[in-house]
């Protein structure tokens, strides 16, 4: 049954809501999924999330905040005391979706949630994520999972696992680790079923298992993932122990972040902010690199006031300056937007060189082709002599190859050095390349004119 959410809809709830009608409310709410219910809590002030989460069972209810926008989560966790967190949402989730929200508390309330969990193993397990970056492969890992002996007889790995998985709601893969708990690969499901039941399970495991140390950073991870097509990676300390795992749910999450980050860096936004945002908050993200654009214009300003004399003589120079700034930004963006997006997914690899002179191959190409159509249009166009059309034109086939250069070279050296290469991308490329861009426009012009 599809229940279409509209504006109609939420009024009517709303009624249900001011009313406490709790029986109208919760059937409206039967048929919808957690993440539809959180769509309209979005909606909704504090108070009336409240009462409908309290209609809820504790499972949805739990499937909700885990659903909900960061902000509004974090208000609805402050009409909440500890102990309801505790004993009405942490037991229904798994223990990396606990740790999310325990950690979006302040320290004296997580001691508090965290004392009062029943579960102590559960608590435990909280405790140890909590001590992660969670920006690292420990930070997005989850501590259940199915691990067997390689000792273990098939019936005996059969019992465990039905006790392991119980509370589990999917379970994507078997590990096999020794008495110390190290990793040594994985179970086919195949195999356990087709298998004699007093088999040992060394002779039935693939030693060939992928895996990713805790302290592995989150996009690395993701990059992993991405690349063999993985739904769940283990994770191991240093000694190869089994800690936990990462399912392709929680590597999506972390994939739309990164493209977020870097979408907002390429477009000069220096923090990671949303349209809902203070105006103050918004204003510190952005102004920075507004700051450094106007720079830039004054450099390329002066520039051409340096030139004032040589204009004089050469006024059609000027009409010229917009398509030289423009085209060298829009080549500069281009050629640092597939590094960066190389980069970001790890397909760029090998001799940095070979890369740039690549580029500087294809920014030859695509200057020459330019190059011909304003020459033509200079000439016939503007009526501009030759020799100022070859000015031109010769002048717009350089800064073409330099921005197609310096915009494959800016993001290989970030990378190089640790720094997000993304900030390359947009106002860095764009700033630069107008300096530069009139810089060598008119030298080239001052060489060839002679003024």
């Amino acid at each position: 049954m599809n229940v279409e959410i509209n504006k109609d809809f939420i009024t009517v709830l709303t009624d249900c809501i001011r009313e406490q009608n709790s029986k109208k409310a919760i059937e409206m709410l039967a048929e919808l999924h957690p993440a539809d219910i959180a769509e309209i809590f979005s909606q909704l002030d504090v108070e009336k999330q409240s009462f409908l989460l309290s209609l809820l069972d504790k499972d949805i209810s739990a499937d909700v905040f885990l659903e909900l926008e960061e902000d509004d989560r974090k208000k609805l966790l402050n009409q909440f005391s500890a102990k309801e967190i505790a004993e009405e949402l942490i037991p229904e989730m798994d223990t990396d979706d606990a740790v999310d929200i325990i950690g979006e508390l302040s320290e004296s309330k997580q001691d508090e949630v965290i004392a009062q969990i029943e579960d102590k193993e559960q608590a435990q397990d909280i405790v140890d994520l909590l001590r992660y970056d969670e920006d690292s492969a420990g930070g997005l890992m989850r501590k259940e999972f199915v691990s067997v002996n390689k000792n273990w007889s098939v019936i005996n790995a059969v019992r465990e696992m039905r006790k392991q998985a119980e509370d589990m709601e999917e379970v994507y893969s078997i590990y096999v680790v020794d008495d110390q708990n190290v990793l040594l690969g994985t179970l086919s499901l195949k195999k356990l079923l087709t298998t004699s039941s007093n088999t040992i399970l060394e002779e039935l495991f693939n030693d060939k298992v992928r895996y990713v140390k805790a302290d592995e950073k989150d996009v690395e991870v993701a990059n992993l993932i991405q690349k063999y097509d993985l739904t769940e990676i283990p994770v191991v300390d240093e000694l190869k122990r089994l800690l936990g795992v990462i399912t392709v749910d929680d590597i999506l999450d972390v994939v739309r972040e990164e493209a977020e980050e870097n979408y907002q860096l390429a477009a000069g936004i220096t923090s990671n902010v949303d349209a809902d945002d203070s105006i103050l908050t918004l204003t510190k993200a952005r102004l920075p690199w507004l700051l450094i654009g106007m720079f830039g214009g004054l450099c390329a300003a002066s520039i051409i006031g340096g030139f004032n004399t040589a204009l004089e003589k050469y006024k059609i120079l000027v009409l010229f300056v917009p398509l030289i700034m423009s085209t060298a930004g829009n080549v500069g963006i281009q050629s640092s937007a597939i590094m960066v997006q190389g980069l970001a997914n790890g397909t760029i690899k090998g001799d940095i060189w070979k890369m740039v002179w690549k580029e500087f191959l294809l920014g030859l190409l695509n200057g020459f082709g330019l190059a011909i159509i304003v020459l033509f249009f200079s000439h016939l166009w503007f009526g501009t002599d030759y020799l100022v059309s070859l000015t031109i034109c010769l002048a717009l086939l350089t800064v073409i190859i330099i921005s197609a250069v310096v915009g494959t070279f800016v993001p290989l050296f970030l990378e190089k050095r640790g720094i997000d290469p993304a900030v390359s991308t947009g106002p860095f490329i764009s700033t630069s390349n107008d300096i530069f861009s009139v810089l060598i426009y008119f030298t080239i012009a001052k060489i060839i004119l002679g003024f």
